[in-house]
């Protein structure tokens, strides 16, 4: 799958809004009240403790601001499923969007939802869905083209099958050749054509979108999406053999150049 590259505002923007704004509140009551009360030996960090309560206003605002992008993306994703009136209007916004679509619906499903953060218009798996056990790769292909053939649905199905998911889901605007049904016929494949894509959407609708528990949310740490080593920036994986069999965990995006990681909390 593509990997994702950008900075650590980048990542904190893909957080609930409010999740930055209590790490914002964190960050300033440390820097403003607590970190100033430290009595250091070394006169260097004893001078910047003391100075820390100046920074403290101008890190937070720097938190804030993902928050307020974090916001306004959630709002944005909820008003273009809200606006969808059918397969003729989703079939007329772009590839990007046509992603987002899917992934708001999925959310408001009650999955988890994890942007792979590459492909483009005619590119892989575009998200992963994670909820009661269930590890489903989506691929959103070719929304504006009417008949989708078996080889993008045999090719998800072999990666199904080598990241050890439990299903894969081909979802389009328009529709499935035959060869594809009876290909995804009898294995853990569900095809989407746009109809029924549609259908989705309106039940939905009105619906809040379910929170989205990413690994912050689900009890781990802010920085787990932080490679150690690196700095750059981590994926989960599962582990696919060994003891752990079956344990999602933090990878670095760069592996195998870097081989940082971290368990995955849960």
């Amino acid at each position: 799958m593509a990997k994702r590259n950008g900075s650590i505002l980048d990542d904190l923007a893909l957080f609930p809004w409010w999740v930055n704004a209590v790490l914002a509140v964190i960050v300033y009551l440390s820097l403003e009240y607590w970190i100033p009360t430290i009595k250091f030996q070394n006169t260097f960090y004893a001078g910047t403790a003391k100075a820390a309560h100046v920074l403290a206003p101008f890190l937070a605002g720097i938190i804030l601001a993902p928050a307020a992008v974090s916001a306004f993306n959630s709002w944005r994703k909820g008003q273009l499923l809200e606006k969808q009136k059918g397969v003729g209007s989703i079939k007329s916004i772009s590839w990007r969007e046509f992603e987002e679509l899917v992934g708001e619906a999925y959310r408001r499903k009650g999955y988890r939802v994890t942007k792979t953060g590459g492909g483009g218009a005619d590119g892989g798996v575009d998200l992963i869905l994670k909820k009661n056990g269930e590890h489903l790769l989506v691929q959103c292909k070719n929304w504006r083209v009417d008949k989708v053939g078996v080889k993008v649905v045999r090719e998800l199905y072999g990666v199904v099958a080598s990241e050890d998911a439990t299903g894969g889901v081909v979802i389009c605007s328009g529709a499935f050749t035959q060869e594809a049904l009876d290909f995804a016929r009898g294995k853990p494949m569900e095809l989407i054509e746009g109809a029924a894509l549609a259908r989705m959407i309106e039940e939905v609708k009105k619906k809040p979108s379910s929170v989205n528990l990413n690994p912050i949310l689900a009890g781990s740490r802010l920085s787990d999406n932080i490679c150690p080593l690196c700095g750059g920036e981590m994926v989960l994986k599962t582990a696919r053999r060994g003891p752990r069999a079956g344990d999602d965990f933090w990878s670095c995006s760069s592996y195998p150049k870097c081989r940082g990681k971290k368990p995955h909390y849960v």
